[in-house]
């Protein structure tokens, strides 16, 4: 029996494997809310991109974390908790024995959701600029690959070439001589009593057949309109919201570096790749309860979800 009451529902999995559309059904069978865990979601103008929950889906059910943040603005896994433990705390004065239900894939979001972050040290201005110069002059590749040297773990689980989390990773490696990720509180793999996570998962070849098709769906929706209409507002590859994957290959295309075919096959390559890296970082956390879509019915796992809540609420 918990000490305490749940108080946060965590619906987590790799990219593409379906975890909307059961969270929807979730929180309409808890009467809540749901808060995106998703990096990307929370910018505004990035809907087709991201596979953001429509607006007759918000319609349905409140979400919080989704269109929040102006592109140009920078987030974090700080910036995130902070956003979330005001809404948490306003969700729980307005319904205090109904748990919010957070939904996403985004690791560094999801650590910082179970088990906290360890105070970060402050950026050093001069390290900074001279990092950003060797961007420019040598490219972020050269930067990526000295991370990896010196923080594998944390250069692996990102999304794609982030050249503002690479020179922030390096910094901090620099100045203290630990590893980024070394200051994410995940290495004790403990939930807190108060929180219950449950993960969705599919075959290899099935998820990777499910991303096909989201990709596609995606051009189809009109995906290179969209990047075009942001780099027309102003934004670029500068901005932290397009340093993604489909965001920073169509932006290739539209600057002729990529045919569309080949910015296309390359979304796809990408993806899988961070959905095999979600997967290697999920694996560190055995308190996830895993549900497998291929196995059961969207009601079934709804059913088995509500009885564990409901036994440990009891």
């Amino acid at each position: 029996m918990n000490s305490k009451p749940i108080r946060q529902i965590i619906l987590l999995g790799p990219t593409a494997v379906g975890k909307t559309n059961l969270s929807i059904g979730l929180a309409e069978r808890l009467k809540t809310s749901i808060v995106s865990v998703d990096a990307r979601q929370s910018y505004r103008y990035l809907d087709i991109g991201t596979a953001k929950v429509s607006v007759e889906q918000r319609k349905q059910i409140p979400h919080f974390n989704v269109d929040c943040l102006d592109p140009a603005d920078s987030d974090s896994p700080f910036a995130f908790l902070e956003r979330i433990q005001q809404w948490d705390a306003e969700h729980r004065q307005a319904h205090p024995n109904t748990p919010l239900i957070y939904v996403g894939g985004s690791t560094l979001y999801l650590s910082s959701l179970i088990n906290g972050l360890d105070p970060m040290p402050k950026a050093n201005p001069a390290r900074v600029t001279q990092l950003k110069e060797q961007a420019r002059t040598e490219g972020i590749e050269m930067l990526y690959e000295k991370l990896i040297r010196v923080d594998a773990d944390y250069a692996r689980k990102m999304d794609g070439l982030n050249p503002q989390r690479i020179i922030r990773a390096l910094d901090v490696y620099f100045e203290t001589g630990k590893p980024f990720s070394s200051f994410h509180s995940n290495k004790s793999a403990r939930c807190p009593n108060d929180t219950l996570v449950f993960g969705l998962n599919r075959p290899r070849s099935s998820l990777h057949e499910r991303i096909e098709k989201r990709v596609d769906h995606m051009m189809q929706q009109g995906l290179v309109d969209e990047v075009r209409g942001l780099l027309q507002k102003g934004y670029s590859l500068e901005n932290q919201a397009l340093q993604t994957v489909g965001y920073s290959e169509i932006i290739s295309h539209l600057n002729g570096e990529l045919s569309l075919e080949e910015a296309v096959e390359k979304i796809k390559t990408h993806t899988r790749r961070y959905a095999k890296r979600q997967e290697t970082w999920f694996r560190k956390w055995p308190f996830i309860q895993w549900f497998y879509p291929e196995e059961q019915t969207e009601l079934e796992i709804l059913s088995l979800i509500s009885k564990e809540i409901e036994s440990k609420s009891n």
